[in-house]
């Protein structure tokens, strides 16, 4: 009788562990498959290519615990299937590498490309100095777009230059640098700091890449280290507020970067180089480039194109309520504007691509714009282009026959001149990463 009575208790001991872990087990075999059928709808969608820097997992040191997935603050990019992280939506990989330092057991390694999509990569040294003596890079352009990063990147790119020989004497200017996005930023600071004699450029506005993400996006930031500031301690800010503690922060120390200057060349000479850009020559001993990896966007070349209403990324859609909006191209990123701008209130859309169909993009994209076209929210022109543009109106050519169109806004989405070409006129080393670090 104790026997049974000992048993007894022991079973309902038992029993409540036993359920959770049941339980456990149900809730994670559940959202293992919904997390294949995920992978299964973006490998369909053609959305398995990572953009640049992203996790590599070694499946035969992955434990499963799913650190990685619930360190990733963009959600649902990683996901456990059977047991083994796995990535399921590589294309919102932003590449900040939360997921690596997560991993218990390090199974994670960031890399850059695919197997079958290679990135372009230029080579530098320790100090970020490329093969070209005197030119370096930091941040994006470096594949390196993790903000905390980059702005490391930056500071120490500008420790290297003070040192070099030369540096502080003669007429050139010290350093031209180019981007003022984090890295930019951050060697702009180091360089007001030190007193070197700079100019710091940028074609667009302050933040760089930051400042075209979308509106309320949540930047994964940890303390970094802010020349002329110290130590900043953000974390899990928005972009706004980002961009503003930025923007405050250039005030504040005084530091100069010249807005809409785009550079076109670097040139070497013997004492350093010469800069060109829209508004003029700059000689200078060193350069760094902390450009984006996007390029220059590619212009449509039609008298109008400099109006204010025009410009070359949706970072908003909201902004655009109550308004007649024009979006040119045929990819992804113009499909997926153009779709995102119809569905808010009292839109009127129109989608312009030179070709007769939208081959380029994906599968996913080409239905949801054919779905917008049938709704009648949004008003598809193929074989059409823009010709002119006024402050109320575009002109356009379509079929053959000129169309005209009212309008407040056009978002041009042809693309980017993209600066792989640029790096190998300057002469940098530029290598293929096919999945390597």
């Amino acid at each position: 009788m104790q026997f049974l009575q000992e048993y007894g208790l022991l079973f309902l001991y038992l029993l409540p562990i036993a359920v959770v872990l049941l339980w456990r087990s149900w809730a994670r075999a559940r959202t293992s498959a919904r997390q294949q059928t995920l992978l299964e709808e973006n490998r369909k969608a053609g959305l398995l290519e990572p953009a640049s820097l992203h996790p590599d997992i070694d499946k035969e040191i992955c434990i499963g615990c799913g650190s990685c997935a619930a360190a990733c603050p963009e959600g649902d990019v990683l996901g456990l299937i059977n047991n083994r992280a796995e990535l399921i939506n590589p294309s919102h990989c932003i590449g900040h590498g939360a997921c690596a330092a997560a991993c218990p057991v390090k199974a994670i390694t960031l890399v850059f490309g695919t197997e079958k999509r290679g990135v372009d990569i230029p080579t530098v040294d320790k100090n970020f100095e490329t093969n070209v003596p005197g030119l370096f890079i930091a941040g994006e352009l470096g594949g390196m777009g993790l903000i905390r990063n980059a702005v490391e990147q930056g500071r120490q790119a500008l420790e290297a230059i003070r040192k070099k020989d030369g540096i502080g004497s003669g007429t050139d200017l010290d350093v031209v640098i180019v981007g003022s996005g984090p890295a930019g930023f951050a060697a702009t600071l180091a360089a007001h700091q030190y007193k070197l004699r700079y100019r710091t450029v940028e074609q667009e506005s302050l933040g760089g890449t930051v400042s075209h993400y979308p509106r309320g996006k949540i930047v994964m930031t940890q303390p970094v280290l802010l020349p002329l500031v110290g130590t900043v301690k953000l974390r899990e800010t928005s972009k706004e507020a980002l961009l503003e503690f930025w923007v405050s922060t250039a005030k504040s120390t005084g530091i100069t970067i010249n807005f809409q200057e785009r550079m076109e060349s670097v040139t070497r000479t013997e004492s350093g180089f010469v800069v060109k850009t829209t508004r003029g020559e700059y000689r200078t001993r060193m350069v760094l480039l902390s450009i984006g990896r996007r390029g220059t966007p590619r212009k449509l070349d039609v008298p109008g194109e400099e109006l204010s209403k025009v410009v070359y990324r949706l970072v908003d859609p909201a902004q655009y309520r109550g308004q007649r909006v024009l979006v040119v191209g045929g990819g992804d990123s113009a499909m997926e504007a153009a779709c995102s701008i119809a569905d808010e209130l009292d839109t009127h859309v129109a989608l312009s691509y030179r070709s007769d169909s939208f081959s380029r993009a994906k599968e996913k994209n080409r239905l949801r714009v054919e779905q917008a076209a049938k709704s009648g929210k949004l008003q598809i022109l193929l074989k059409s282009s823009v010709k002119e543009i006024h402050p109320h109106d575009v002109v356009l050519e379509h079929d053959g026959k000129k169309i005209e169109l009212p309008n407040d806004a056009i978002i041009v989405s042809a693309g980017g001149i993209l600066p792989t070409g640029l790096l190998k006129e300057m002469g940098v080393e530029v290598n293929t990463k096919f999945g390597t670090s």
